[in-house]
């Protein structure tokens, strides 16, 4: 039995160094966001991975956030990583941005506990302090971009906000993988008020229709909390698809407050009342690169728009001349095919509600 378990064991560590090395091999075909999310555990003790980390240390913005869309899991020469350090549109929470890279540190650290790393995270939970608004809120950039007056706005879309949140949240419970950073209570309690003004601006910001909380838009006002328009097709709107990260977030709160709850019920009625049911989008290529989409019927189908009208409620579609239309059909083939104009995510939400809802009542 014992030579038996030993076997076992050799085979599992031999399973386990051939799977980070395949990793190693295939990494720089992998996006970045799957690099820092999905690698096997014990890659992030290698030296490809520290390597990594070493150049995001070198790409990291002065004031400690990072740049979007930038495989940093591709390695440059010294001459070519000089040259984009000092390029750029600015440090954002947007598409991932800053809180990948802080996750990404934490768990190379897990394992080199290298003082290095455990300072360029530091100086990214400083940036995100520095970041948020005193009403709680977090702009898409900070410092704000030039002449791009939404990035100043408080950013739901994508996530960026929500990110954030989790990420400040895992920190004050000391989870994984955070907490092997070993950080000092001083930045946990700086973490716990972050997270709680954070709270107090989506409830701020939750749109009320004759006073009734309702969802949220993908952006508002830094200085009303009113809905705001990003990009010219991005207008002012009921957002179907940004508010479901929000809700879940309320839902994961333990003890809620009434004014939390009756957050959740507003957007929960909100999403069953605005299902766009028997339908489906059908997304197909025409090209390389290029796709198209319509609508099709589908019975039994439910899904909902990503924008609805604040008047009318009813969804509709743009493109970039920023001119609402009711269909997507109606729309040219670039935004048509290029943007995700319908969600289901809403669908998860109304499943887990009841549960969330009973928990909720029980504890009254």
């Amino acid at each position: 039995m014992y030579r038996l378990l030993c076997l076992l064991l050799i085979q599992f560590v031999g399973f386990c160094f051939s799977q980070t090395n395949a990793a190693e091999k295939n990494v720089e075909k992998m996006a970045w966001k799957n690099v820092v999310r999905r690698m096997p555990a014990e890659w992030y003790g290698t030296k490809q991975a520290l390597a990594i980390a070493d150049q995001l240390i070198a790409r990291q913005m002065d004031n400690g956030g990072w740049q979007k869309n930038i495989p940093y899991h591709r390695l440059l020469s010294e001459k070519k990583l000089a040259e984009v350090r000092r390029s750029g549109v600015g440090s954002t929470i947007d598409n991932g941005a800053t809180t990948l890279e802080m996750l990404y540190l934490a768990k190379v650290y897990g394992f080199s506990k290298e003082q290095k790393y455990k300072d360029s995270f530091l100086k990214a939970f400083q940036y995100l302090l520095d970041a948020q608004y005193d009403n709680g809120g977090w702009p898409q950039f900070f410092p704000p971009r030039k002449n791009v007056g939404y990035s100043s706005h408080i950013t739901y879309n994508d996530d960026a906000y929500i990110n954030v949140m989790w990420m400040l949240r895992d920190i004050y419970e000391n989870k994984k993988p955070y907490n092997a950073l070993n950080l000092s209570e001083s930045v946990k309690d700086e973490a716990r008020k972050a997270f709680n003004k954070g709270i107090d601006c989506i409830l701020k910001t939750q749109i009320k229709v004759d006073g009734h909380p309702t969802v949220w838009c993908a952006q508002h006002d830094e200085n009303t909390f009113e809905p705001a328009a990003a990009r010219a097709y991005e207008l002012p709107s009921f957002s179907g698809a940004e508010s479901v990260g929000i809700v879940r977030l309320l839902m994961s709160l333990p003890n809620p407050s009434q004014e939390v709850i009756s957050a959740v019920k507003g957007a929960v009625d909100w999403f069953e009342k605005h299902e766009v049911k028997n339908m489906k989008v059908d997304r197909f290529e025409v090209g390389e690169k290029k796709f198209d989409a319509h609508t099709v019927p589908a019975e039994g189908a439910v899904m909902w728009a990503r924008f609805y009208d604040l008047d009318t409620e009813k969804p509709f579609f743009c493109d970039r001349d920023g001119v609402k239309k009711d269909k997507l059909e109606e729309i040219g083939r670039e935004r048509r095919g290029g943007y995700s104009w319908y969600t289901t995510s809403p669908q998860g939400i109304l499943d887990e509600y009841p549960e969330w809802l009973a928990k909720v009542e029980k504890a009254k």
